[in-house]
C-alpha cells in the first residue's frame, strides 16, 4: 500500500518546494491535487514543459513520487460547450501526467443530480474520446463519486465503474464522503472488491443523524450537501471497521491522507494524520 498526501492545504508552498516538505512531514508519497499555477480546478492545465521538468527534478532530490494526479473537470456537465472544453483540458492534464512520470489519474464524476441521466450520457460521450487516450498511454483512471455528482451512491458509482468494462479504470473510496454514498463503508468496500484501487482518507460527520437534524440548512428543502475531512478521529467513520475492511479485500493501492480543515495547523494536521493512519495499518496487519 502506498500511503500519499493531498497536499492542498500546502497549496501555497512555491510548487518546487513542495516535495521536500512533504518529505520533511514524513509522506514518500504525493497524490497532486488542483493547484492553481499547475493544474486548476474546472480550466486548462497552467503546467508548461519547464516548470515539469523542475519539479519532477524536484521530487527526485526529496526522494517523493508522485501516487497520482487529481484534476477536476466538467466533463459529465449539462453544457455541451463545457464538456468539451473539459475534454480538452483532460488531454493536456493526461500529458502531464505522463510528462511526470506518474501512471495514475483519480477524479470525480462530476455532473449535475438534478440531471442524472443527463450527465451520465455526457459522461459516457466524453469517455468515449478519453478512454483511448487513457489506454494509448497507459494511465490508470480512478473515480470517485461526490456529494452533488450525478452518481452520489457508493454502490451505485461501483457498478458505473464496472460498467464501464476497461482495466485501466477502477474506484476510489472516500472515507469522507461514507454518508453519502449510503453509509455502509465495509458494504461498498467489498461491493467493490479488485475495482478498489485507492482512498481518500478523512473524517465527517453523519449528516443523516438525529432524524436528519444534526445540521440545519436554510432555507428549509436546500439541496446543498454538507460533509468535512476532519482529522482522523474528529469525527464518525468507523476507522477501525475502515481498516479491517481493507485487510478483509486484500487492499493495495494507494491510500492518500486527505484532510482540508485545518490550514492553520496544516503541518502539524497533516503529521498527526499520518501516524495514526500508521496506527491503524499495524493494528489492522496492512503494509506501507
Amino acid at each position: 500500500m502506498k500511503l500519499a498526501v493531498d497536499p492542498y492545504m500546502l497549496r501555497k508552498t512555491p510548487l518546487l518546494e513542495l516535495p521536500g516538505v512533504v518529505a520533511e512531514l514524513g509522506y514518500r508519497h504525493i497524490e497532486l491535487s488542483p493547484r492553481d499555477d499547475f493544474l486548476p480546478f474546472f480550466v486548462h492545465p497552467r503546467a508548461g514543459r519547464d516548470q515539469i521538468a523542475a519539479f519532477r527534478r524536484e521530487l527526485a532530490a526529496a526522494d517523493v513520487e508522485l501516487a497520482s494526479v487529481l484534476p477536476l473537470y466538467r466533463w459529465s456537465g449539462p453544457d455541451e460547450d463545457a464538456r468539451q472544453a473539459a475534454v480538452r483540458y483532460w488531454k493536456r492534464a493526461v500529458q502531464v501526467t505522463v510528462d511526470l512520470g506518474c501512471d495514475v489519474m483519480n477524479s470525480e464524476f462530476n455532473g449535475r443530480p438534478e440531471a442524472a441521466e443527463a450527465s451520465e450520457a455526457q459522461f459516457w460521450r466524453s469517455l468515449e474520446e478519453l478512454l483511448p487516450v487513457f489506454e494509448r498511454e497507459g494511465v490508470r483512471l480512478v473515480l470517485e463519486p461526490h456529494p452533488d455528482d450525478f452518481c452520489e451512491d457508493g454502490r451505485a458509482a461501483v457498478d458505473l465503474v464496472r460498467g464501464i468494462d476497461s482495466d485501466l479504470v477502477t474506484f476510489l473510496y472516500c472515507a469522507p464522503h461514507t454518508f453519502h454514498q449510503g453509509g455502509d463503508l465495509a458494504g461498498v468496500m467489498r461491493h467493490a472488491g479488485p475495482l478498489l484501487t485507492q482512498l481518500h482518507i478523512a473524517d465527517s460527520f453523519d449528516h443523516t443523524g438525529s432524524s436528519g437534524l444534526r445540521y440545519i440548512v436554510n432555507p428549509p428543502g436546500s439541496t446543498a450537501r454538507v460533509h468535512q475531512h476532519l482529522d482522523v478521529g474528529q469525527g464518525e467513520v468507523d476507522w477501525d471497521l475502515f481498516f479491517a475492511t481493507l485487510a478483509e479485500v486484500g487492499f493495495d493501492g494507494i491510500a492518500t491522507v486527505c484532510v482540508f480543515a485545518w490550514e492553520e495547523r496544516a503541518r502539524e494536521s497533516l503529521v498527526a494524520n499520518r501516524e495514526k493512519v500508521q496506527e491503524y495499518m499495524r493494528k489492522h496487519g496492512l503494509d506501507s
